[in-house]
Formats: C-alpha cells, sequence, structure tokens
C-alpha cells in the first residue's frame, strides 16, 4: 500500500506546475482504492476564475471519472488547506479523507468553517508542511 507521503508528492507535482504557470502553486489529487483518478491544480489566472482553485477542478475530475458526484471512497490530497469554498465543495462530495500539506491560518477553513467538511470526514495535516510551505513562500516572494 502507497502512503500519505507518496500522494502528497504528486500533488506537490501538481503545484509544481502552477508554479510553472505564474498560478499560485497549489496541487491536488485524489485518490480511490489507492489509484490517483483525478490530478489537478490551481487555474484561476488561466481561466480568470476565482473558483478554479486544485480542489475544485480535482473534484470535477474525479466525479466525471467515476461517474458520479459522491466520492465517499476517496481521499483527496492537497498541498495547502483548503479554503472555505474548497472545503465545502470537499463536504459535499462526501469525500472520506482530507490529507493536506501546509496550514493556511489566514485563508484555510479551519479559521472560519471548521465544521464544514462532512461529518464522516477524517483530516490528516502536515504531510511534507515544510515543503508545501517553501513552494508557496518562494512564489510569493518572487512577486513581491
Amino acid at each position: 500500500m502507497v502512503d500519505d507521503t507518496h500522494f502528497m508528492q504528486q500533488a506537490l507535482r501538481e503545484a509544481e506546475t502552477a508554479y510553472s504557470k505564474n498560478e499560485i502553486p497549489v496541487g491536488a489529487v485524489i485518490v480511490c482504492q489507492n489509484r490517483i483518478i483525478a490530478r489537478a491544480h490551481n487555474l484561476t489566472q488561466l481561466l480568470n476564475d476565482v473558483t478554479a482553485h486544485a480542489e475544485m477542478q480535482a473534484i470535477t475530475a474525479a466525479a466525471n471519472h467515476i461517474g458520479g458526484k459522491y466520492l465517499n471512497d476517496c481521499t483527496i490530497y492537497v498541498t495547502l488547506e483548503p479554503c472555505v469554498m474548497c472545503a465545502g465543495a470537499i463536504g459535499w462530495a462526501q469525500m472520506s479523507r482530507l490529507v493536506f500539506g501546509a496550514s493556511d491560518p489566514k485563508k484555510g477553513y479551519r479559521t472560519f468553517a471548521p465544521d464544514t467538511l462532512h461529518p464522516k470526514t477524517t483530516v490528516t495535516s502536515g504531510i511534507l508542511a515544510d515543503d508545501c510551505m517553501k513552494l508557496i513562500k518562494r512564489f510569493f516572494a518572487e512577486k513581491r
């Protein structure tokens, strides 16, 4: 069985792709039965869409892959703690598990709406948190 670190590394690859496109470097993968069924990264600049977060893109791709809107046998790995919008989407999709890397005390769902996820969703945080945060900090340092 592949572990959380492996799948977070895959999410980090997506974040690096976002970085190369001048997008805020957040990446996500959705895993079902130990297989990646969706990969995504932020596309808000490219699509000119404030809702085009990595999680939203991954949820749509995963739902299309399985042919249904509920992802209750799936885990989402995301490099940054989801915002309230994305946490809401994860909740509505009834995702069984959320795994994220870096915390986001300024915009993360735990600051504003900690009960947003589905009650059965379990959360694991801090997987490769330093690597995830370094990429985000590098991106914003270059913008300043």
